[in-house]
C-alpha cells in the first residue's frame, strides 16, 4: 500500500465519521438532556445554539427546587425488566435422537458460556442505558486473551485458546450509515467510535499513536437550585476532557460484489490500525456480519435509535416543578407576610433587614399611617388540583402506576381478581421493552454459537450443568454445534410472577401431569421442579436410570467411532437396549452396535430366567 492510499483510507474514515456525528448531533443532545433529568438537573434545556444550557434564578427569592419523579420511574422500570431472563434453548435440526441430544448439549453449553461472559450483568447494564437513552448495543466478539492456557510463544508469552466476549456499547459510540435504518441488519456500514488510552492502543494493535484531549461525559455540581435565603446544589452531566487518549474508529462494512467478505477498517488519529475482511461469520447461513445487537426501550418507526420514556416525561416534570415551586412561594408570602409602609414614616432599611421580629418596637413618624401586613389570602385550590393532575399524567405517560411504583394496594380495589388485573395491566405496559430485551438475549446467543462454530477449531473442554442438576465436563468442537436456531424456553417473565409460576407447578403436581408412566417423579423432572420453585439444584443426586441412560449415549458415540464396548453385569439392560435401538433407528445399523445390543438382550434374558 502506497502512502497516498494509506492516507486516503484514514482521511475517508475520518470524514465519514464527522458527517455521521453531525447528522446525529440533535439525538445526542436529547440523550444528554435525559441523563441530566435522571440525575436531577432539571433546569437544563437545549439552546438554539445546539448545546445544553441551564436557566438561573430571575429573583433572589425565587424557589427553584427539583421534585424528581424521573428517577423513581426509571428505577421501577429497570427493576421490573430485571425479571426478564431471556432463557433460550436450541431447536434440533431434525427429530433424530442424535440431533435432539446434540441440541440439549448445545443448550447447556450456551448457558455455560453466557454465565462465564456475565450475560445477566451485561443485560442489566444495557437495560439501564436503554431506559435512559432509548437504545443500547451489545458487542459480541472473540477475545484471544481469554480461556485456558494452551502453550507459550517464542517470546515466552502465554497462548490462550480464546473465548467469546460480550461488552455493552452505549448509543453515543454507535454511528450507522443512515439514521432511518430500522435495525442493525438493514445498515450497510456501522462505525464504532470509542476513546482509548494511547498505551491501550499500542498493547492491542501494536501501533504508537499521538495522544490528545478527548471529550467525555463526567459528573459535576450545579448551583442553580434553592429558594429564599438558601442555595442548593445537584449533580449534572457535563462535558469533560481525557488526556493522552485517542478516538479509535472501527468501520464495519457489509459484503458487496466487489468485497464479498466485507471490510473492517480501524483508525486512530492519523494512523491505520487494521484493514481487512469482516472477521466474524455471525450473519445468517454463515455470512459475515456486524457483531452488534440492538436493544430499545420504545421502538420508533423509521428510526435506527429508540425512544426513552424520559423524553415524554420531561414536559410533565417541568410543569410539576413549576407548580410546586410557585405554591411554596405563595406559602412563603403567607408565612412571612408582605408589609405596606408609608414613605418616610419609619426606618425602612432597618425594617427590611430585621423584619417584624417578636417583641420588636416599631417607631414610625407621628401622624403617619403605621405599617400594616397585606392580606395574601390562602393558597389557591388550583395549585392542588394541578399537582394532582400532573401526578396522574406521570403514571399515564410513563406506564408506571402507583401500584407498581409504591407496591401499595389501591383503596378503590380490594378483590383478588381486580388486583390481579391491575398487575397484568401495569406489566403489559412494559411488554414492548421486555420483548426487545428478550430478542437481544436470543440474538446474543445466536452470535455466541456462530462464533464458536467458526473459531473453535480444536477440541476443548467445558464445564456445564447436567440434566439432573449435576456438573459435567464435556468435550466438543465446532462440528458438534449443529444448530443455532434458538427459541425462548419460557414465556415473557413479566406476564407471570414467580408466585404465579410456583402455584402453576403445584397445580401440575397435584393433577399428576409431571409423573412418569410408573406414577413417580423422575430425577430429571424433580430437579426441574426444584429449579422452577426457586430452590436450584437442591437434589443433585442421580438415580441409576439416569446414569445408565448417559452411559448408553456415550457408548453410542464411541461405537460409531469404531470402539468396541463391553457389557457390564451392573448395567440396567432395559435402559441400554432402549438407547441402542433408538441409535440404530436414527442413524442406521452398525455391526458393533448390533453385537453390543445382542449382548444386552442375552443378559436381560438370563436375568429374567433367574428371577423366575
Amino acid at each position: 500500500m502506497t502512502r497516498e492510499e494509506y492516507e486516503s483510507i484514514v482521511h475517508e474514515v475520518r470524514e465519514d465519521f464527522e458527517r455521521r456525528r453531525e447528522d446525529r448531533h440533535s439525538l445526542e443532545l436529547q440523550w444528554r438532556l435525559n441523563m441530566n433529568y435522571l440525575a436531577g438537573n432539571q433546569y437544563a434545556e437545549i439552546s438554539p445554539r445546539g448545546d445544553l444550557e441551564e436557566r438561573g434564578r430571575e429573583y433572589f427569592w425565587q424557589e427553584r427546587e427539583v421534585y424528581n419523579h424521573v428517577a423513581p420511574i426509571i428505577e421501577t422500570r429497570v427493576s421490573k425488566l430485571s425479571r426478564v431472563q431471556g432463557k433460550v434453548r436450541v431447536r434440533p435440526v431434525s427429530e433424530g435422537a442424535e440431533d435432539i441430544s446434540s441440541a440439549k448439549l448445545v443448550t447447556r453449553l450456551l448457558t455455560s458460556v453466557e454465565d462465564e461472559c456475565l450475560l445477566s450483568e451485561r443485560l442489566a447494564e444495557g437495560t439501564l442505558w436503554s431506559e435512559v437513552c432509548g437504545s443500547v448495543f451489545y458487542k459480541v466478539t472473540w477475545n484471544p486473551n481469554l480461556g485456558k492456557v494452551i502453550g507459550k510463544d517464542k517470546a515466552g508469552d502465554r497462548i490462550k485458546e480464546g473465548d467469546v466476549s460480550i461488552t455493552v456499547v452505549p448509543p453515543f459510540e454507535i454511528y450507522p450509515d443512515s439514521l432511518n435504518s430500522p435495525d442493525v441488519k438493514s445498515c450497510r456500514s456501522i462505525i464504532h467510535a470509542k476513546a482509548y488510552h494511547v498505551d491501550d492502543v499500542f498493547e492491542k494493535w501494536g501501533v504508537e499513536v499521538k495522544g490528545e484531549e478527548v471529550n467525555v461525559f463526567t459528573m459535576d455540581t450545579s448551583e442553580v437550585l434553592g429558594g429564599l435565603g438558601y442555595t442548593a446544589s445537584i449533580t449534572k452531566k457535563v462535558a469533560g476532557k481525557l488526556k493522552d487518549h485517542v478516538i479509535v474508529l472501527e468501520k464495519y462494512v457489509l459484503p458487496t460484489k466487489t468485497k464479498p467478505f466485507g471490510e473492517l477498517v480501524i483508525t486512530a488519529g492519523d494512523k491505520l490500525l487494521y484493514l481487512g475482511d469482516l472477521p466474524y461469520c455471525v450473519g445468517d447461513d454463515g455470512a459475515r456480519g456486524f457483531p452488534f445487537v440492538r436493544q430499545t426501550a420504545i421502538g420508533q418507526a423509521g428510526s435506527f435509535f429508540g425512544v426513552s420514556v424520559i423524553e415524554r416525561v420531561i414536559p410533565v416534570q417541568r410543569a410539576y416543578n413549576a407548580v410546586k415551586n410557585r405554591k411554596h412561594e405563595f406559602m412563603n408570602r403567607i408565612a412571612m407576610g408582605v408589609l405596606a409602609v408609608e414613605d418616610g414614616s419609619c426606618d425602612c432599611d432597618n425594617l427590611e433587614e430585621e423584619g417584624l421580629a417578636p417583641g420588636k418596637i416599631l417607631v414610625y413618624r407621628q401622624g403617619s399611617t403605621p405599617p400594616r401586613m397585606l392580606n395574601d389570602g390562602q393558597v389557591p385550590t388550583d395549585f392542588l388540583y394541578e399537582e394532582k393532575q400532573l401526578l396522574e399524567e406521570f403514571n399515564m405517560i410513563s406506564g408506571v402506576s402507583e401500584f407498581m411504583q409504591f407496591s401499595q394496594t389501591p383503596t378503590t380495589s380490594t378483590s383478588g381478581a381486580a388486583l390481579n388485573l391491575l398487575i397484568r395491566q401495569d406489566e403489559s405496559r412494559l411488554s414492548v421493552s421486555a420483548e426487545s430485551l428478550r430478542q437481544s438475549a436470543r440474538d446474543i446467543g445466536k452470535m455466541i454459537l456462530r462464533l464458536m462454530k467458526q473459531l473453535v477449531t480444536t477440541r476443548r473442554l467445558k464445564r456445564i450443568a447436567g440434566e439432573g442438576g449435576d456438573i459435567e465436563t464435556v468435550s466438543f468442537t465446532s462440528s458438534d454445534l449443529t444448530s443455532d436456531d434458538l427459541v425462548f424456553e419460557t414465556d415473557n417473565e413479566l406476564l407471570d410472577s414467580p408466585a404465579q409460576r410456583r402455584q402453576m407447578v403445584f397445580e401440575l403436581l397435584r393433577h399428576g401431569l409431571l409423573f412418569d408412566e410408573s406414577g413417580k417423579l423422575s430425577q430429571g423432572m424433580k430437579s426441574r421442579v426444584l429449579d422452577l420453585l426457586g430452590f436450584g439444584a437442591w437434589d443433585s443426586a442421580q438415580d441409576t436410570a439416569t446414569l445408565n441412560a448417559k452411559k448408553a449415549q456415550k457408548e453410542n458415540r464411541d461405537m460409531r467411532e469404531g470402539q468396541e464396548m463391553e457389557v457390564s453385569e451392573f448395567d440396567d439392560h432395559e435402559v441400554h437396549i432402549e438407547k441402542h435401538v433408538a441409535e440404530i433407528i436414527t442413524n442406521g445399523e452398525s455391526e458393533i452396535i448390533s453385537s453390543h445390543l445382542n449382548q444386552h438382550r442375552k443378559f436381560a434374558e438370563e436375568k429374567e430366567v433367574h428371577d423366575e
